[in-house]
């Protein structure tokens, strides 16, 4: 942090003269600098502090479109359950991350695998952390858990959440999601402690020991650290689970089971869009940094505008490609498939958008958009069900992403950011070292989250408490676990009528000879 130049009364006696009060004004003269120092330290503080915690608020803001995204791309009858698991998301991982997830990310000083300090909070504020780094990292915590949630959707027993919030977190009675409680209060943070704190084995802000590589794994905003986790941890749910029914008929053939809303979904979107300028931008901590070159307009306030400009040429190119791929693969313009395309950019350039040219982050949305269509081509095939495409997009274009680091990262940029020194991108002329961290990162991520995750869901199968009956499940949960429909609506499947006052009247065309003056078609209710 920028501070002003030091003032000593017994260097600037000498320079008022004689007098007899030169000694008493020397001493004024520094008390009034020391006072103005202080200040300016306070303003960058608060300026700091401030820009901080508006980027946490974007951040949570993700939680909405996170709601809204997975409310459209389920049928109609899952409404509520689906939307009752995002809301616990972020109330469960608040107390969850309070209690220990803080702790076991951040709380050095520490070894390199898991924190031991700030548990409750205790002892913050420090000289290292406010309470706005904590709810800023609460944000991205929940933001994993949400990830998840869509991957085993519409056919998850909401018990289990319950019984598992019992097991991990010590708060018998307390409804909760587990997925979200373990995910936020230990298998997230372990992984945010290796590669965000300064104690962690492969970040690349260690402050003690050597690095991974002499480099440490890049993954700025997080590919790796919720997009991967919250990825794999679905991938291992909706496995173990397995697909909904009729997602596949019998001969094997894939059938499309549409979300009830592309409404939502776009809106979802858009959130999700809006609160990346402050999941990736935000991730500087601080705005009122000096890179002390010779161009003074130049410093971090340039790179995090950078940053937002290059998460927004990933998404835009993402979603570009997606459009016309699907075009050329299926024959129809897809908006439902425009929008994973576009958050895949935007998972994709999380790791590597402070260190990168505009133009590469084209390269990564390009390549994003074909990473997302490819696993999802592959997850047909293998008859994987997954109704948010969370795994694919989040855990697919997350590992592409860190690999692009590690392949396009800038010297400048790197060196501004970590280091000066450091390796930085293979095609850029870093050498591996760098994407040999890369790779390590995501090697060991989709180990950790298999080695925890896996074994949970598969417990869960085996005592019965993972997945609802084929009567509720058909049914829907909104009306067997939640009391009733989200609102009145036509479910597409015809898999369940439900109940007289449930239903709308059906909407249907009425063929009639088109007038000589205007070709319209007459709809009646």
């Amino acid at each position: 942090m920028a501070s002003l130049p030091s003032c000593s009364a017994a260097e600037l006696t000498p320079l008022l003269g004689l007098a007899a009060n030169a000694t008493a004004a020397a001493n004024y003269i520094c008390d009034r600098f020391t006072a103005n120092d202080n200040q300016f330290t306070n303003t960058t503080f608060a300026i700091n502090n401030t820009y901080l915690l508006f980027s946490a608020y974007l951040v949570f803001a993700m939680q909405l479109g996170f709601a809204m995204l997975c409310a459209g791309s389920v049928r109609a009858k899952n409404t509520m359950n689906i939307m009752l698991t995002n809301v616990l998301d972020a109330a469960a991982g608040g107390l969850s991350y309070y209690v220990f997830g803080f702790a076991f990310a951040f709380g050095g000083p520490s070894n390199g695998f898991i924190g031991k300090h700030y548990f409750g909070l205790k002892s913050i504020p420090s000289e290292v952390y406010d309470y706005s780094f904590f709810l800023y990292q609460w944000a991205f915590a929940i933001a994993a858990a949400g990830i998840t949630s869509g991957s085993i959707a519409e056919r998850t027993q909401f018990v289990a959440y319950l019984i598992y919030s019992s097991f991990l977190t010590g708060y018998p009675h307390r409804p909760c999601r587990a997925p979200a409680v373990l995910l936020i209060g230990f298998v997230y943070p372990i992984v945010s402690h290796w590669v965000w704190s300064t104690d962690g084995w492969a970040s690349a802000s260690r402050t003690s020991g050597s690095l991974l590589f002499g480099s440490g794994a890049i993954d700025f905003a997080g590919s790796g650290v919720v997009h991967m986790v919250g990825g794999i941890a679905g991938l291992w749910g909706a496995l173990i689970e397995g697909p909904r029914i009729g997602r596949f008929d019998r001969s094997g053939r894939s059938v499309a089971l549409r979300g009830h809303s592309a409404s939502l979904v776009v809106l979802g979107t858009f959130l999700l869009w809006f609160g990346w300028y402050g999941f990736n931008p935000g991730s500087f901590l601080t705005i009122s940094k000096s890179y002390n070159t010779s161009n003074q307009y130049y410093g971090q306030w340039s790179a995090i505008g950078r940053t937002a400009v290059t998460t927004t040429l990933a998404g835009c190119t993402a979603a570009l490609t997606t459009l016309f791929s699907k075009r050329l693969l299926v024959g129809h313009w897809n908006v439902t498939d425009v929008c994973n395309g576009l958050l895949g950019g935007f998972a994709a350039i999380t790791s590597g958008c402070a260190v990168v040219e505009p133009w590469a982050a084209v390269v990564c949305g390009f390549v994003a958009s074909w990473v997302l269509i490819g696993l999802n081509i592959l997850a047909e095939k293998f008859k994987y069900d997954d109704p948010l495409e969370a795994a694919q997009l989040h855990g697919g274009c997350g590992s592409w992403g860190l690999l692009f680091t590690g392949l396009f990262a800038k010297k400048q940029y790197v060196h501004e950011v970590y280091a000066a020194g450091r390796p930085y991108g293979l095609f850029m002329g870093g050498g591996g070292r760098l994407v040999g961290a890369q790779i390590i990162q995501i090697l060991v991520i989709v180990g950790w989250v298999s080695a925890t995750m896996a074994p949970l869901f598969y417990l869960l199968k085996k005592m019965n408490l993972l997945r609802v009956s084929k009567e509720d499940e058909m049914a829907g949960m909104d009306m067997t676990r939640h009391g009733g429909f989200a609102y009145v609506y036509h479910d597409e499947d015809g898999s369940f009528n439900p109940p007289p006052g449930f239903m709308m009247g059906k909407v249907e065309a009425v063929s009639r000879s088109p007038s000589p003056l205007h070709n319209t078609t007459n709809v009646v209710v």
